[in-house]
C-alpha cells in the first residue's frame, strides 16, 4: 500500500521532514498519548509535534524514567502500546531501567530515541550512545533508521511486534539527519515478517492430552499468570475453573485474572503467597500453568516445586515452556484461544470434593495474619482500609518492597487490569509514574499509588505532571522510614545488621506535596485513617497521604532463599 504523508504542509506542495513522516505514522497507529522529554537530537520531532494538529496528547515528564514507567502503566491498563520519546545519549540511557522492566513483565512499549547524525555515529559525538548495542538484550526488537523511506514501514512493524504474540518493548533509534531530512516522496509502509509469526491457536492434540490428564487427575490445580490478563481471558478462565471445579492460584502479576472472592480462588502463590496456594502447588498431581513463566520468586527451590505433579504449560512464548520447570504437556497458544479449546471438549467434570475440602481446610487453618499496633499504623490493616474505602474498584499501582507484597496480599482484586506493579525486575520508583500513565489510560477510574518512602523519593518530581494535567491520582506513602524489605532481610538473614537500610532523615512529604501545588496529608494513628483516606479519595485532584506505619514489621508468610514452596516461615494458625 502506498501512503502519501498527511500533513498541513501538503496542501502547499512543500517538502516535509522525516519528523513529519513520524508524526503521521503515529496518527496512523491511532496513538492517543505520548510520554516524552525533549533534547537536541529530537528537536525536529518536537518541532513537528508543535506544528502538527495531531490528535494525541504529549505528556512532558520531569525525568525520562518517569516517561517510561508512565508508558508502562498506560500499557498495563489499556492493553495498547505505551509510546515514549527521548533524546540521544543520556535521554536514551535514562530509559534503560524501564525498558528492561517492560521486557521482563511483557508490556507493549514503543520507544523512539533520538540519535546523532548517521555521519558521526561511532565517533563518540556529543550525546552519542550505542542505543542498539545497549538495548538489544532488553527489547523484543530494535531498529536504527538509516533511510527515511523506510521509516513508515519500521514504525508499523514496531507497533505490530510490540503488541502481538508475547508483548514487549521495541526501540526505534532515529538519527537527527533522518528526522530533519526534507522529502516529497511517496512512502511504502507495507511490511512482511516471515520470521515472526506468533502462534495463537493451540495444537488440538495437546488440548486432548491436557484434558486426558485432567480426567485422570484427583488433585488438579490452575496457576494463572499475567498471560491470562494480556489475552483478555479472565472470563474464559472462570468458566473453565467452574465447569471442572478447579482451584486457582494466581501469580503476583496475574492478580485480578481470577476473582479473589471466588470459592475456587486460593490467592497468590510464591515467596509471599498464601499457605493454601503454595501447599496446593506442592501437593497437586496436575499443574495447569496458564500464562505464567515459573520465575524463581514463584517456584522457590525447584527441587520441591510441584514434585508430585504432571505439568501442563499454556504460553504464547514457546521459549518459556520447559525453561525452568520440566513440562510434560506443552501448549503454545494464546491463553484465551487455549481456554476456548479446552471448554469445547466433551470431557465431563470429575468429583474432586475431597481435594477441594482439603484446600478449604487450609484456608481456615492458615489464613493471612498480622499484629495490630498501638503506636503506629499496621500496614496490613492499612491495605484493608484502602480496599474497603475504594470498594475494591481502584486501579492500584505500587513500587517494590514490603508495601507491594502487603497490597498484593490484602487488596483483594476482583477484576483484571486493576493491578499495576513491577514484577520481574522489581523496580523502585515505578509506582508513582505508572499511576500517571494508568490515570491517563483510564481517566474515569480511581487510581491509587501505594508507594514506599524510599521508592517515592526516586520519582516524586512527577508531582509536577499530576498538577499540570489535573490528574486525581491518590498517592499513599507507606512510610516506615526504611527500605522495608531490605531491613526485613537484614533482620531475618543478617543478624539484624541494618546496614544503610534505615532512613535517619526523610523529607516532610506534606510540605513536599505542597511545594508542587498538590494537596498533602499526614496520618499517624489508626483511628484517624478512615477519615483521612475518605477525604483523600473524595478530593477532586491529586493527593499525597503520608501514612506513618510500624517500622519493625515483616511480610509473612515467606519462603526463605533456597527453601521449597512448602517450607514457609511466618505461618500462623
Amino acid at each position: 500500500m502506498k501512503v502519501q504523508v498527511k500533513h498541513e504542509l501538503e496542501s502547499t506542495k512543500e517538502l516535509v521532514t522525516g519528523a513529519d513522516v513520524l508524526i503521521n505514522a503515529l496518527v496512523e497507529a491511532e496513538v492517543d498519548t505520548i510520554f516524552g522529554y525533549p533534547g537536541g537530537a529530537v528537536l525536529p520531532i518536537y518541532d513537528a509535534i508543535y506544528r502538527s494538529n495531531a490528535p494525541f496528547e504529549h505528556v512532558l515528564s520531569r525525568h525520562e524514567q518517569g516517561s517510561i514507567h508512565a508508558a508502562e502503566g498506560y500499557a498495563r491498563v489499556t492493553g495498547k502500546p505505551g509510546v515514549v520519546i527521548a533524546t540521544s545519549g543520556p535521554g536514551a540511557t535514562n530509559l534503560i531501567t524501564g525498558i528492561t522492566d517492560a521486557m521482563m513483565d511483557s508490556l507493549p512499549i514503543v520507544v523512539f530515541t533520538g540519535q546523532v547524525a548517521n555521519s558521526v555515529i561511532g565517533t563518540d559525538a556529543f550525546q552519542e550512545a550505542d542505543v542498539m548495542g545497549i538495548t538489544t538484550p532488553i527489547t523484543k526488537y530494535n531498529y536504527q533508521v538509516t533511510n527515511l523511506l523506510e521509516l513508515p514501514r519500521i514504525i508499523k512493524e514496531a507497533f505490530h511486534i510490540a503488541s502481538t504474540g508475547r508483548p514487549g518493548p521495541v526501540v526505534v533509534d532515529i538519527p537527527k539527519n533522518i528526522s530533519s531530512e526534507l522529502s516529497d516522496a511517496v512512502y511504502d509502509d507495507h511490511f512482511a515478517l516471515p520470521g515472526y509469526q506468533p502462534n495463537k491457536n493451540p495444537n488440538p492434540l495437546q488440548i486432548t492430552k491436557l484434558m486426558d490428564a485432567l480426567s485422570k487427575s484427583s488433585r488438579p490445580l490452575i496457576l494463572a499468570g499475567a498471560g491470562v490478563i494480556f489475552a483478555n481471558a479472565s472470563e474464559k478462565l472462570i468458566a473453565f475453573a467452574e465447569k471442572f471445579q478447579l482451584p486457582v492460584a494466581n501469580t503476583l502479576l496475574g492478580l485480578g485474572g481470577f476473582p479473589r472472592s471466588h470459592d475456587l480462588s486460593l490467592g497468590m502463590a510464591g515467596m509471599h503467597g498464601s499457605y493454601t496456594a503454595n501447599m496446593a502447588i506442592y501437593e497437586c498431581d496436575l499443574l495447569i500453568n496458564i500464562g505464567a513463566r515459573f520465575d524463581d520468586r514463584l517456584t522457590g527451590n525447584l527441587q520441591h516445586f510441584a514434585p508430585l505433579a504432571k505439568v501442563a504449560h499454556i504460553d504464547i512464548d514457546p521459549a518459556e515452556i520447559g525453561k525452568n520447570v520440566s513440562t510434560e504437556i506443552p501448549v503454545v497458544a494464546d491463553a484465551k484461544e487455549a481456554l476456548i479449546a479446552l471448554l469445547a471438549t466433551s470431557n465431563e467434570p470429575v468429583d474432586r470434593s475431597a481435594w477441594r475440602d482439603q484446600l478449604t481446610s487450609y484456608k481456615k487453618q492458615y489464613p493471612l495474619w498480622y499484629d495490630r499496633s498501638e503506636a503506629f499504623i499496621s500496614p496490613q490493616w492499612l491495605m484493608e482500609q484502602i480496599h474497603d474505602l475504594s470498594k475494591g474498584e481502584a486501579i492500584v499501582t505500587t513500587d517494590v518492597g514490603q508495601h507491594q507484597m502487603w497490597a498484593a496480599q490484602y487488596y483483594a482484586f476482583e477484576k483484571p487490569n486493576r493491578w499495576v506493579t513491577s514484577g520481574g525486575l522489581g523496580t523502585m520508583g515505578f509506582g508513582f509514574p505508572a499511576a500517571i500513565g494508568a490515570q491517563l489510560g483510564a481517566p474515569d477510574d480511581i487510581v491509587i499509588s501505594i508507594v514506599g518512602d524510599g521508592g517515592f523519593q526516586m520519582t516524586f518530581q512527577e508531582l509536577s505532571v499530576v498538577k499540570e494535567k489535573k490528574l486525581p491520582v491518590k498517592v499513599i506513602i507507606v512510610n516506615n522510614q526504611a527500605l522495608g524489605m531490605v531491613r526485613q532481610w537484614q533482620e531475618s538473614f543478617y543478624e539484624k545488621r541494618y546496614s544503610e537500610s534505615l532512613f535517619m532523615e526523610n523529607p516532610d512529604f506534606v510540605k513536599l506535596a505542597d511545594s508542587y501545588g498538590v494537596r498533602g496529608m499526614r496520618v499517624e494513628k489508626e483511628k484517624d485513617v478512615p477519615k483521612v483516606l475518605q477525604e483523600a479519595l473524595a478530593f477532586d485532584g491529586p493527593v499525597v497521604v503520608d501514612c506513618r506505619v510500624v517500622q519493625q514489621t515483616s511480610v509473612y508468610p515467606m519462603i526463605a532463599p533456597g527453601k521449597g514452596i512448602h517450607e514457609m516461615i511466618g505461618v500462623r494458625k
